[in-house]
């Protein structure tokens, strides 16, 4: 992970609230993520987790609140502030979205490489042979045999259509990627594979990522930081290892404990 003392953060997120009717889904949250840093959103389902993360990826329009990104060249600038194009140009090159459900984030009946390949063609690329190539190398790299090429995702394994939405998100190489609960679909195995990936590829490209679980051994893992969240509001944040290893909040400490019982 980039140093944090010496950066500018990539994504600052300051009092973001959305209430659904009566019902107030989020309230208040704010926090920082900087260049090539992890941060895991935790909390029981309804805690308010995936309203956050699509409220800051603009899926979601918040009621309050900014999200600022660091836009290439630009500096900060509010993401709910960007037009619509703006805002479509920025999801599917500078960001990627991995979602639970790979066949959301798929188009299931065109090809795996023709998958892949969407993203390139989005910023202009026409050249059949590079589009091409470009799709086999990333099969290659999430663990997807290049013969498959022209297969349909819906023809593939649960575990490999995960692996085909992180290609296909990947391949524009973003600097920011979120993940809404992107291993709770699979078998514990396949999860175990798909884990080792993400933690290789995220190394690797020096990504940085928002994800959100409910499983805080997945946390431990992926993420340098993570933040607990309880009924929509943020209730303790911290490196992951001392959040874990030494909870401060009541609630943290329950989802710790209930995680250790036997």
């Amino acid at each position: 992970m980039t140093g944090i003392a010496s950066t500018p953060p990539l994504l600052r997120v300051r009092g973001i609230s959305k209430r659904f009717g009566s019902f107030t889904a989020l309230h208040e949250a704010s926090f920082d993520l900087w260049p090539g840093e992890v941060l895991a959103i935790v909390g029981e389902s309804g805690s308010g987790k995936s309203t956050l993360l699509n409220a800051v990826a603009a899926r979601l329009q918040p009621d309050a609140g900014e999200v600022a990104y660091h836009l290439q060249g630009t500096g900060l600038a509010d993401v709910h502030g960007l037009s619509a194009a703006q805002q479509r140009l920025l999801a599917r090159t500078d960001w990627g979205f991995v979602h639970q459900n790979a066949a959301d984030g798929l188009r299931m009946d065109v090809s795996a490489g023709a998958n892949v390949a969407e993203r390139l063609m989005g910023l202009g690329d026409r050249h059949y042979g590079q589009l091409r190539t470009a799709a086999e190398e990333w099969l290659r790299r999430v663990e997807i045999d290049p013969i498959r090429i022209d297969d349909a995702p819906r023809t593939f394994s649960g575990g490999m259509r995960q692996r085909l939405q992180i290609a296909r998100n990947l391949v524009t190489r973003p600097r920011l990627v979120f993940m809404d609960e992107p291993t709770s679909s699979l078998d514990v195995s396949v999860q175990a594979r798909l884990l080792d990936l993400l933690r290789a590829l995220t190394q690797e490209l020096q990504l940085a990522v928002v994800i959100v679980t409910h499983d805080l051994a997945v946390a431990r893992l992926l993420a340098h930081r993570m933040v607990v969240m309880q009924r929509g509001r943020i209730v303790e944040t911290g490196l992951t290892d001392q959040v874990l290893d030494d909870p401060q909040h009541p609630y943290t400490q329950l989802l710790v404990s209930s995680v250790l019982q036997p």
